[in-house]
C-alpha cells in the first residue's frame, strides 16, 4: 500500500476504494455524464411563452417572455399560413408569415395552405380564428389567400366571409350616384318649390280630408325611414368590402 493510502482514516479509505471499484466496472462512466433532461433551447422557451396576439397590456417582465415577444415581433402579421389537414372536424390551424414565405409570395400571390403552391385565381376569406392560450379562450380576425380547392376545404363546415375589392372606379359612380337620386326624388315631389314648402291648393276640390291627410303623412313617413335604412346598409356594406 502506497504512503498516501497509509495516511488514510478509515472512513476516507473506504470512499477512495469504493470509487475505484465503481469507475473500474463496466458502462460505469455512464453516471459521469451530465443530466440534460431539464435543458431547454430558445425554440423551447419561444414555444413555451408564445402568443399568437401580443396586447398592449402584457408586459414581458421575465427574459423568457422578452425572447418569444421579440420573435413574435419580427413576423408579419398581414396574411397567415394555414394547416388544412382537419378541415373535416372543422379544425383550421393557423400561424403568420416568416420572412422567407413573404419573400416568395406565399400566403399571398400563393395559395395560403401550407401544402399547396397554387397561384391562379386565388380568393382572400376572412376568418374568426378561436384558439386557446393561457387556459384561455382567445378569437383574432385573420385573412387567408386560398385556390378554388382549399377554398372548398376552409368552407366544408361553415362558411366564411369572401373579402372582395371594389374598384376606384366602381366606388365613385356609387357614389356619384346617391346624390342624383335624392334630387330627382325632389324634384318629382315639389317641382319648382324649395325643400319643405307646399304648393297651396286653388280650388276647393283639392283639400283632403282630415283622415285621409293623416294616413299620407304617415305613410310617407315609412317610405322615408325605410329608404334611410337601406342607405345605411348599402354604406355598411360599402365599409365592409374596403
Amino acid at each position: 500500500m502506497s504512503a498516501r493510502l497509509r495516511n488514510l482514516n478509515p472512513y476516507e479509505l473506504h470512499k477512495y476504494l469504493v470509487n475505484v471499484y465503481c469507475l473500474n466496472t463496466k458502462g460505469s462512466t455512464g453516471s459521469l455524464k451530465r443530466d440534460t433532461s431539464r435543458d431547454r433551447t430558445d425554440l423551447d422557451i419561444i414555444r413555451e411563452n408564445y402568443k399568437f396576439l401580443w396586447n398592449e397590456d402584457d408586459v414581458a417582465d421575465t427574459w423568457e417572455k422578452q425572447l418569444a415577444k421579440k420573435y413574435c415581433d419580427k413576423l408579419f402579421k398581414e396574411y397567415c399560413i394555414c394547416d388544412l389537414s382537419r378541415y373535416k372536424e372543422n379544425k383550421v390551424a393557423l400561424r403568420w408569415r416568416v420572412e422567407k414565405e413573404v419573400v416568395l409570395g406565399k400566403g399571398q400571390f400563393q395559395c395560403g395552405n401550407k401544402v399547396c403552391n397554387n397561384d391562379g385565381d386565388l380568393k382572400s376569406w376572412e376568418v374568426n380564428f378561436a384558439y386557446m392560450e393561457d387556459n384561455e379562450k382567445k378569437n383574432a380576425l385573420v385573412k387567408l389567400r386560398l385556390c378554388p380547392e382549399c377554398s372548398k376545404l376552409l368552407n366544408y363546415r361553415s362558411k366564411k366571409r369572401e373579402v372582395k375589392r371594389l374598384k376606384k372606379s366602381q366606388k365613385k359612380t356609387k357614389k356619384a350616384k346617391k346624390p342624383d337620386k335624392e334630387e330627382s326624388g325632389d324634384e318629382d315631389q315639389c317641382p319648382g318649390t324649395p325643400e319643405g314648402a307646399l304648393e297651396p291648393s286653388t280650388s276647393a276640390e283639392a283639400t283632403v280630408p282630415e283622415d285621409d291627410e293623416a294616413a299620407l303623412w304617415k305613410k310617407g313617413s315609412e317610405e322615408i325611414e325605410e329608404k334611410s335604412r337601406e342607405d345605411e346598409f348599402e354604406e355598411y356594406l360599402e365599409d365592409l368590402l374596403l
